[in-house]
């Protein structure tokens, strides 16, 4: 990893010279610099620099100063071509023929051409790389160079959905230069992209620092010379940052902080509509969720819209269906009534007329996840469900949810979590959640949820490129879904962030992922 060394190209004697002229002239060159420097305060520190082996939207949206893919999505979450300027489906559904940007350098100075297509695919479809990312790539068979700016991908089975994956933030291209120089573990240390920024430095618990990339192939950007992202995990300490100018930008602000931001006339707090979903799993293998009247009654006994009150000081809405508005194929089937009588009575006709004791994991240990589970605790506390509540740290979750063997000894119960579909597309908003395939270990059904007509439809639609078709099969699902009840079902949050009015071109996309290309600081 290079080290912050010399300025703009000033050498370190030269500097030191400049420097002794004066604390005016330093603080005024000092000044000048910073006003092209942005400081991003966000949530959580950083799993990886290496997008094929990221879990996290965090690390992905960091990921995307360096990084670009062949597609992305607009604010919307509407595909774009990016690195691609089209492509062709063969008529079965198996072949896909993308033609590339020409134009583009990587910021080591290689050309971006199919090979690098090549090199990334090659390497996340080969399961003796381990790379998290393995099951959304899966489906690829090979990857073949047609010429220097046309690659076809040739898939084991049709996959409709196949460029919204490539369109997902994973889904990035990586000089095949570094690749071949760093190796499959050690890229992750030294990210090569064709994105605005070029990596500097990263210090684990403290920052991941970027520069501008002087080759980037959009003229005149990016508009900032350094971003730094800056892990902030006390949501105090970020707003702090906020009101001193610390930073410019913060994600997520705390709900019960935003009138405090709104007061300050240098800042915008901007509440935005998300594509995510917070729910309520219960393991559907284990007494007494295997009975869909226990499912049914947990869903009466929440009162969504005091939730939405209490723990997002209304910066959110009470889940409508399965999959979120603003997700492609998305259907509303609800919101579920609060019914606190009828739970009682589901209780009873299942036979648990006393309730019954259980426990409670939250997937987060933030102060918004531990009012929610206490909030749940004391809901399903009023139809006799006594749940002991247990906010997870990371290497518990993965180590007692996500990384479970056996689903039949799965020890989780109910599991507080979110999910949200960065492909834009409902397959991947119920797939990896809702289909028998995607128990863990392999993803991430915690409900060990299974229906065959809900497997069949979510596959079916897969093979299919007829919009109304795959329509009426995703109603179907989310129908089915939504009457079992393997969840119950919370609410849809709202994203909640504060910026400098001096800072532009900065957001959160819907799926919670920051888009920062058109960067620019203004006076």
């Amino acid at each position: 990893m290079s080290t912050t060394a010399t300025h703009k190209g000033v050498s370190a004697a030269k500097w030191l010279a400049v420097a002794a002229l004066g604390t005016t002239l330093q603080f005024a060159a000092a000044h000048a610099f910073a006003a092209k420097t942005v400081t991003l305060a966000v949530y959580s520190t950083f799993t990886t620099l290496d997008p094929y082996d990221a879990n996290d939207t965090l690390s992905l949206s960091m990921a995307k100063s360096f990084y670009q893919g062949l597609f992305g999505f607009d604010k919307d979450m509407k595909l774009i071509p990016v690195l691609a300027e089209g492509y062709l489906v063969s008529k079965d559904g198996l072949e896909y023929t993308i033609r590339l940007k020409q134009g583009v350098k990587f910021q080591d100075g290689t050309v971006f051409k199919a090979d690098a297509v090549k090199a990334v695919f090659d390497r996340v479809t080969n399961p003796d790389n381990k790379l998290k990312r393995y099951n959304l790539f899966n489906r690829i068979a090979k990857t073949e160079i047609l010429n220097d700016y046309t690659v076809k991908v040739v898939l084991k089975e049709p996959f409709s959905a196949f460029i919204n994956v490539l369109a997902h933030p994973s889904a990035v291209m990586i000089s095949p230069t570094a690749l071949k120089q760093y190796g499959n573990k050690d890229i992750a240390f030294h990210p090569v992209g064709t994105g605005p920024f070029k990596f500097v430095e990263w210090k684990q618990t403290d920052y991941v620092k970027v520069a501008k990339f002087d080759g980037y192939w959009k003229p005149g950007y990016p508009k900032v010379d350094e971003i730094i992202w800056k892990p902030v995990v006390d949501n105090n300490a970020r707003s702090a940052m906020m009101q001193t100018g610390e930073a410019q930008f913060t994600y997520p602000l705390p709900y019960e902080q935003a009138d405090l931001l709104k007061s300050k006339s240098n800042l915008d707090v901007v509440a935005a509509p998300s594509i995510i979903q917070r729910y309520m799993s219960m393991n559907t293998k284990q007494k007494p969720f295997d009975n869909p009247k226990v499912r049914e009654a947990i869903n009466y006994a929440i009162n969504k819209q005091a939730l939405v009150k209490v723990a997002f000081n209304g910066y959110a809405v009470p889940m409508d269906g399965v999959v979120p508005q603003g997700v492609d194929y998305a259907y509303k089937t609800g919101p579920w009534p609060y019914d606190v009588k009828k739970a009682k009575a589901l209780l009873a006709e299942a036979g648990y007329p006393n309730g019954f004791e259980t426990e409670l994991w939250s997937a987060y240990t933030h102060s918004t996840a531990v009012k929610i589970v206490q909030f749940l605790q004391q809901q399903l506390a009023q139809v006799g469900i006594k749940a002991k509540i247990q906010a997870l740290e990371a290497g518990q979750r993965v180590e007692r949810v996500e990384s479970w063997q056996d689903p039949a000894t799965a020890p989780v119960r109910l599991l507080y979590i979110g999910w949200s579909s960065s492909t834009g597309e409902a397959d991947w908003a119920l797939r990896p959640l809702l289909a028998s395939e995607s128990f863990p270990p392999r993803l991430y059904n915690t409900a060990y949820y299974k229906n065959d007509k809900v497997d069949a439809d979510i596959a079916k639609a897969l093979t299919l490129t007829e919009r109304k078709d795959k329509e009426a099969l995703y109603k179907d699902a989310q129908q089915e879904i939504w009457k079992d009840a393997p969840w119950a079902f919370l609410v849809t949050e709202k994203l909640l962030y504060a910026r400098n009015k001096n800072l532009k071109g900065v957001y959160v996309m819907p799926d919670q992922a920051i888009e920062f290309e058109n960067i620019e600081l203004v006076k």
